[in-house]
């Protein structure tokens, strides 16, 4: 049977998480941008945040895709809101069902209840749908993720850094940051966007001390990972392939590309004071622990 997929967007989730991505932390309650459409060539300041943080519909459509074929797609939000009903036709272009979620209830959890109810009855009418992509960030998925899985799917995460539950990464199958989505546009970042911020050297710590702590947990992933197959393997080496896979069940947020690698095997081996390395007689890799 060939893999079909179903997609669940909490829409405003998304859209509010990646403007506080780009902008800052609470950017979108400082500036309410709720009722600001499509920008039209205004030159109003939020008109030109909203385009910053404008979410790549095609990136998510396209990467659900991968798993196989798109066979049921549901974004859910209040579409009368103008900056929600500015991504109708990409929406509706990409095949999405737009379910119309009103505020006039006051249910703060109104999108995440609809959302869960919708995805557990197309599971039971469709026995066919293998995958579910859930693109969303709120805790309060991770109910949905466990069931999903116990009805024997694959579950699929996709988050905004920042605004994405630990609990809800870890109950996905796999996960993935929306940043790191193929065709993403990086935002510009904030140093580049006025002169004082360029020649203000405090950014630089905080950026390398990002990235030195995500190069840091990714190696300790990688020798957990090696440690977990050694326990159950007579040989002192294990397959790449093999890790790859119980690193990504692990932590399913792991990606070697995020971290600037073409492929596995040059993330391994950039690693070689830890982790050794060498082909097998059949070709494939194998690793150990130095």
């Amino acid at each position: 049977m060939s893999e079909r997929v179903a997609v669940y967007i909490d829409f405003d989730n998304v859209v509010i998480s990646r403007y506080d991505d780009v902008h800052g932390k609470q950017a979108w309650r400082k500036d309410d941008p709720r009722q600001y459409g499509q920008p039209t060539g205004s030159k109003d300041p939020i008109d030109v945040r909203l385009t910053a943080a404008r979410v790549d519909i095609g990136a998510i459509v396209d990467f659900a895709a991968s798993f196989g074929s798109v066979s049921l797609s549901r974004a859910y939000a209040d579409w009368s809101v103008p900056v929600n009903a500015s991504y109708k036709a990409e929406l509706i272009e990409r095949s999405l069902h737009l379910v119309q979620l009103f505020n006039a209830s006051g249910v703060k959890n109104g999108a995440d209840i609809r959302l869960a109810v919708d995805a557990v009855e197309d599971l039971m009418r469709h026995p066919e749908i293998t995958h579910v992509v859930l693109v969303a960030g709120d805790s309060d998925f991770v109910p949905l993720a466990q069931s999903c899985k116990q009805l024997g799917r694959y579950v699929v995460g996709i988050g905004v850094t920042g605004s994405t539950s630990r609990a809800l990464v870890s109950a996905c199958n796999e996960f993935i940051d929306y940043s790191h989505l193929p065709g993403v546009t990086p935002p510009v970042p904030a140093a580049k966007k006025t002169g004082a911020a360029k020649k203000s050297p405090a950014t630089k710590p905080t950026k390398t001390s990002g990235k030195n702590a995500a190069e840091a947990a990714a190696t300790d992933l990688l020798i957990r990972a090696i440690r977990v197959l050694l326990q159950k393997s007579d040989d002192d080496w294990v397959y790449a392939a093999g890790v790859k896979s119980q690193m990504q069940r692990m932590d399913p947020a792991f990606k070697e590309k995020s971290l600037g690698f073409s492929s596995f095997r040059s993330f391994v081996e950039s690693r070689s004071g830890q982790v050794a390395s060498k082909v097998a007689d059949n070709g494939q890799l194998t690793l150990r622990l130095k």
